[in-house]
């Protein structure tokens, strides 16, 4: 098939290009550095002409309440160009989640995006993954302050983005689902823990300070962000490490 991969060059967008190509199709990644602006519409229907499957990966460039504009005006400009272009399957990538903990701005812009894809006019698959483990450095530097790192210990199953990638190129090359697959890490863990583990690893000597008000994870209340009958990727966290 012929496979149009937006946001195609990112850090899940490549695995995903390279996975469809290893199983013979033509994954065709495309972002703002290839001509293509999903804001804009620039380049879009260009990109899906011709496409059997569009795989929206692009990502809005802020986490506050602008990603709601963002995902809205995205999936607007792409559900129109894939249907002008004949496009029969469109695949997005969301949180497990999500839609439960609305007090997260780009958490309730994930919602839309998915509410926008179903409530289109074309077959459709929605793969929700837990937390990145790729992106745990990025939550220590949110709350570290000299010595300490603070956390909550809130539950995390996180997934690598190598497993995410194998997921979506799976789900993209097969039957829409028109529904939602979750996808998981193997193993739940703590925030704080995580972060232990992490700094432990790296052989850095700050300290994690458990702190059920520190950082974005604090609003989620209990193991909404994990999902024990998701399809379980196979890489643990420390073995990732």
């Amino acid at each position: 098939m012929k496979i149009a991969v937006i946001g195609g060059t990112g850090l899940i967008g490549s695995q995903v290009v390279k996975n469809l190509a290893a199983a013979g199709h033509e994954a065709v990644p495309h972002s703002k550095s290839t001509g293509v602006d999903v804001i804009s519409g620039q380049g879009l229907d260009e990109a899906v002409a011709g496409a059997d499957v569009v795989v929206n990966l692009t990502n809005s460039p802020t986490f506050d309440d602008a990603s709601l504009a963002f995902f809205r005006t995205s999936m607007d400009a792409l559900l129109a160009a894939a249907r002008k272009g004949g496009v029969g399957h469109f695949v997005i990538l969301s949180i497990v989640g999500a839609d439960r903990v609305p007090e997260l701005d780009y958490y309730r812009a994930k919602v839309l995006q998915e509410k926008l894809l179903a409530a289109g006019p074309i077959p459709y698959s929605i793969v929700r993954a837990t937390q990145f483990m790729e992106f745990m450095d990025a939550v220590l530097s949110w709350t570290a302050d000299g010595d300490t790192v603070r956390l909550p210990a809130t539950p995390l199953q996180p997934i690598a983005a190598k497993d995410v990638a194998a997921a979506v190129a799976e789900v993209a090359a097969g039957a829409p689902l028109n529904g939602v697959r979750n996808i998981a890490g193997p193993e739940i863990l703590a925030l704080d823990e995580l972060g232990r583990i992490t700094l432990s690893h790296k052989g850095d000597k700050r300290t994690v300070v458990t702190d059920p008000t520190a950082g974005m994870f604090a609003v989620v209340k209990g193991d909404v962000l994990t999902d024990k009958d998701a399809h379980l990727a196979p890489t643990r966290y420390r073995d990732w490490l």
